[in-house]
């Protein structure tokens, strides 16, 4: 068997450097949101030059793609963690929501307002996609079940490029989408502030509705 080849000095010099740019742009985007981002910002907080800091991040774009590669691996080993650990759709519903009161930004970032300009490559949405498989299969196995005569069953059977290769029936794929939609519009609220003020608990509202679509 090889050897795993260490990493020379300058290497993980690259990495550290590279890890703590976009720590760096989390705090940014926490400020003024990820269309904000500036590279030329953060090289300043740095205290470097700006065609210094593209050595590590050719741009804008590319260090936004990272950031988001890194949320979307985060979420996908959150959720099949949890799958892995016996977790039923309601108790990958709480992943979810646990993993994004941890981080709101992050959150948003992924599953908030599209960046004007911004284009997310191939492999991002592959990576999306091991989260729905999860849910997908949690779906499957549910005991649950929508009404049988609602006609987006049928358009999701011939509309189903988005559950990638999955075997799932048309029932099922009802039932995840319902899962996903519902839960990140009350993810989505909660985390944007609207309900305060209301005199409710997100927390309480969020059970509810995983009741009703596990039921």
């Amino acid at each position: 068997m090889t050897a795993a080849r260490r990493e020379t000095p300058r290497e993980r010099y690259r990495t550290q450097l590279r890890a703590e740019i976009k720590e760096h742009a989390w705090e940014q985007i926490a400020t003024a949101g990820a269309p904000g981002l500036s590279l030329n910002a953060i090289a300043k907080q740095m205290g470097m030059s700006g065609p210094a800091l593209y050595r590590y991040f050719s741009s804008r774009d590319e260090l936004i793609t990272e950031l988001i590669r890194d949320a979307y691996r985060d979420l996908a080993d959150t959720v099949r963690a949890a799958a892995a650990g016996g977790a039923d759709l309601a108790g990958l519903g709480r992943a979810l929501r646990t993993w994004a009161l941890a981080d709101p930004q992050r959150y948003f970032l992924i599953y908030g307002t599209p960046i004007p300009g911004y284009h997310a490559p191939d492999d991002v949405t592959q990576t999306a996609s091991l989260i729905m498989e999860c849910l997908l299969d949690a779906a499957r196995s549910s005991g649950r079940d929508v009404a049988d005569d609602d006609p987006v069953r049928a358009h999701l059977a011939a509309h189903r490029q988005w559950a990638g290769d999955h075997p799932a029936d048309a029932a099922t794929l009802h039932r995840a989408l319902l899962f996903w939609s519902r839960l990140h519009g009350i993810l989505s609220l909660e985390l944007a502030g609207h309900f305060t003020g209301m005199g409710l608990d997100p927390a309480e509202l969020f059970a509810s509705e995983l009741r009703a679509l596990t039921r």
